[in-house]
């Protein structure tokens, strides 16, 4: 979503860096560049104003001008204002001293709202939280359905009454047995209008009154600008929502509702969408995202991921074969390339490493069938053929072609691949870090890169 904000950006700070000293008209020429940027980013207009007046503040001072690198010190200052525009600090779930913790999902139709009370309730579930999702969207057609259908893929059990019209009647009769149940979360699935009405907001006022929420979340959709941002705005002031889900997160939109809803409502966002898959939330961290947008990198953020899509027990099993005297085959091969697939598309790994850019990833192509086709060239070999894949003849490969429908041509590809990644493992055997000695990275085996 920020890659055109962030390329632009780049634009500005990377014409700065060049010069050994800033002048005042320099940088002053090169924040006007910057309010720009916002603004064509769809940034709200007294929010960039504020955000401008703070950094100008800062960057003319003495400290910054008589700076070894003042194009670097700008930077430092853009990121700790974008991070204070954007929140400042992370604002987790609150949840309720005595439960249930209820949550209210609000927001217009077509946000997201079910979608992201399916996402939210799956990880609660993996907290180890049990929840329960209530229906009380009984206006569009289909919704109590689709949250049916989203509780059976995450395994949360869903309250309903197909039928009844009696919004606040449903979600009394689901709080009680919430409470009888022992349920620690409830997500309460409200209905949408295509713009906000008084009808609605008055249902949302009585319901917010029979289930005193600990979190009242308005969820808007990333992809309508400034749109969502003064929608946001109306649900606050009917409602006080305790915070913001920012949807659709991975389109291209210019991402300037997302930096400006904070400033206008002061609630923090504390959730992305990103994907209708429902593993697709992020917890959302201002300064993480200020990195992003600056092209600083996300780190800590992948690491988190990878330790939530990673299997533990086959990724350690795999590190003691590596790191000891095992030998790695292509069973291994195959099995870490399963764990790298769950972390996601290889565009949105590579964004969040430090200086990543769009224009970087233009020429990466990553074919989706690729995975599929290396699980059946490997799993149309003998169980002593992927131990030992040296013993793999012409003949054997031929063989293996016609069992998996591939070309030899692509075993042979695959593996070169495979021995490229067993000197890799070989060099990090001895090794305290993560580099391998003197070699870089070898070539993913994802085909269609270049």
């Amino acid at each position: 979503m920020f890659d055109q904000l962030s390329d632009k950006l780049e634009g500005v700070f990377s014409g700065l860096r060049q010069r050994g000293v800033l002048t005042e008209p320099m940088i002053r020429e090169g924040l006007r560049e910057i309010r720009r940027v916002l603004l064509e980013a769809d940034v709200n207009f007294q929010v960039t104003r504020d955000f401008m007046k703070r950094v100008e503040e800062k960057a003319l001072g003495e400290r910054v001008l008589k700076a070894v690198s003042p194009g670097q010190q700008l930077v430092k200052i853009v990121h700790e204002e974008l991070t204070s525009m954007l929140g400042e600090r992370r604002s987790p779930l609150a949840l309720a001293p005595i439960p249930p913790t209820v949550i209210m999902m609000v927001g217009l139709q077509g946000s997201g709202k079910t979608t992201t009370a399916g996402k939210i309730a799956r990880k609660m579930k993996r907290e180890m939280r049990q929840t329960r999702m209530v229906a009380c969207d009984v206006y569009r057609p289909a919704a109590v359905e689709q949250l049916q259908t989203l509780g059976e893929q995450v395994g949360v059990p869903v309250y309903a009454e197909p039928g009844s019209q009696d919004v606040v009647g449903i979600a009394r009769r689901a709080l009680e047995l919430a409470q009888s149940e022992r349920d620690r979360v409830v997500i309460f699935d409200t209905a949408g209008r295509l713009q906000i009405d008084e009808q609605l907001m008055d249902e949302l006022k009585r319901l917010k009154e029979v289930l005193k929420p600990a979190e009242i979340l308005f969820v808007a959709d990333g992809m309508i600008g400034q749109e969502s941002v003064n929608v946001a705005k109306g649900f606050d002031d009917a409602l006080d929502i305790t915070g913001v889900v920012l949807t659709k997160m991975d389109g291209d939109a210019r991402g300037g509702a997302a930096l400006s809803i904070y400033g206008v409502t002061g609630k923090p966002i504390k959730f992305l969408g990103v994907g209708e898959k429902l593993d697709g939330l992020e917890e959302f961290h201002p300064e993480r995202m200020a990195g992003r947008i600056l092209q600083q990198g996300d780190v800590l953020s992948l690491v988190e991921k990878a330790q939530r899509s990673f299997d533990q027990e086959e990724a350690a099993k795999l590190e003691r074969k590596v790191m000891g005297a095992g030998r790695f085959d292509l069973d291994d091969f195959l099995m870490a390339l399963r764990q790298f697939q769950n972390l996601g598309p290889l565009e949105n790994l590579l964004k969040m490493l430090p200086g990543v850019n769009s224009k970087m990833l233009k020429n990466v192509k990553v074919d989706p069938q690729r995975m599929k086709h290396i699980e059946a060239i490997i799993t149309s070999m003998t169980k002593q053929e992927r131990k030992r894949p040296e013993m793999l003849t012409g003949s054997r490969r031929v063989r293996i072609s016609r069992g998996c429908g591939r070309p030899v041509s692509e075993i042979n590809r695959l593996l070169e691949q495979f021995k490229e990644m067993q000197k890799f493992m070989k060099q990090m055997k001895g090794l305290q870090g993560m580099m391998p000695r003197g070699g870089g990275m070898p070539k993913l085996p994802f085909g269609g890169m270049r």
